[in-house]
C-alpha cells in the first residue's frame, strides 16, 4: 500500500471518527464528571476503541466471507454507508446510526458501561469505521499492509485519547464556530472517498460498466 492511499485511509478515518467532533458529545454525557473521571473514561474508551478495530482489523474479512460477501459488495455497501454518514456531517444533522437511540443510552450506568456504549460503540467505532477497515483491510494486499492501516488507526486513537483526556480545557478553547467548520470539511473529504469508494466497487462488481 503506497503512500496516496494511506493518506485517503487516514483521512477517511479521521473524517468518521473525528475526535473534535465526538468532544461536545462526550463533554454531554459526562457533565457532571470530575475531571479525573473523564480522564478514567477517556482511557477506557482509547482500550475499548483499540480493541474492537483490531478484532475487525484481522477477522473482518472472515466475517463477511463466511456471510459470503466479497470485499467488492462490501466496497459499495460500505461507501453508501460513509455517503449517508458524510452527508448527515455536511448539513449538520448528525448521523444517527453512530449514536445510541435515548431507551438505549438510559442503561447507561457505570464509567465501563459509558465508556463501551455509546461511546466507543457506536460513535466512535460504528458502521462507518467497520465499514472503512474492512474494505482497506480487504486491498491492502498482504499482512504488512494491514499492520499499515492498524498504524493509521492507531495514530488517530492516539489523538482520540489526547482529546478526551484533556476535554474540559479543549472544550473551553474550541469554539463552536471551528467544530462546525471542521465537521463540514470532514464531512466534504469522507463524501468524495465514499463516492470514490462505491465507483471502484461497482466496476468490480459489474465489469461491463467499465468497459
Amino acid at each position: 500500500m503506497d503512500y496516496t492511499e494511506l493518506t485517503k485511509a487516514f483521512g477517511a478515518f479521521f473524517a468518521i471518527m473525528n475526535p473534535f467532533v465526538n468532544l461536545p458529545i462526550f463533554l454531554a454525557l459526562t457533565a457532571g464528571f470530575t475531571v479525573q473521571q473523564q480522564r478514567v473514561l477517556a482511557f477506557r474508551i482509547a482500550i475499548f476503541s483499540a480493541i474492537m478495530c483490531a478484532v475487525i482489523l484481522f477477522a473482518g474479512q472472515a466475517i463477511i466471507s463466511f456471510f459470503g460477501i466479497t470485499v467488492d459488495e462490501f466496497r459499495v455497501a460500505g461507501g453508501v454507508v460513509l455517503a449517508h454518514i458524510a452527508w448527515s456531517m455536511l448539513n449538520g444533522s448528525g448521523f444517527s446510526s453512530h449514536h445510541g437511540t435515548d431507551r438505549e443510552k438510559d442503561h447507561m450506568s457505570d464509567l465501563s458501561g459509558l465508556a463501551f456504549y455509546p461511546i466507543t460503540f457506536p460513535m466512535i467505532v460504528g458502521p462507518g469505521t467497520i465499514a472503512t477497515l474492512i474494505i482497506y483491510t480487504g486491498h491492502a494486499g498482504g499482512f504488512e499492509a494491514t499492520l499499515a492501516i492498524g498504524a493509521v488507526v492507531a495514530v488517530i486513537l492516539a489523538i482520540l485519547f489526547v482529546v478526551l483526556f484533556f476535554a474540559s480545557g479543549i472544550g473551553r478553547v474550541l469554539s463552536e464556530t471551528m467544530r462546525v467548520i471542521t465537521t463540514r470539511l470532514m464531512g466534504m473529504i469522507l463524501l468524495a472517498i465514499a463516492v470514490e469508494m462505491i465507483v471502484a466497487g461497482v466496476k468490480a462488481v459489474l465489469p461491463g460498466l467499465a468497459s
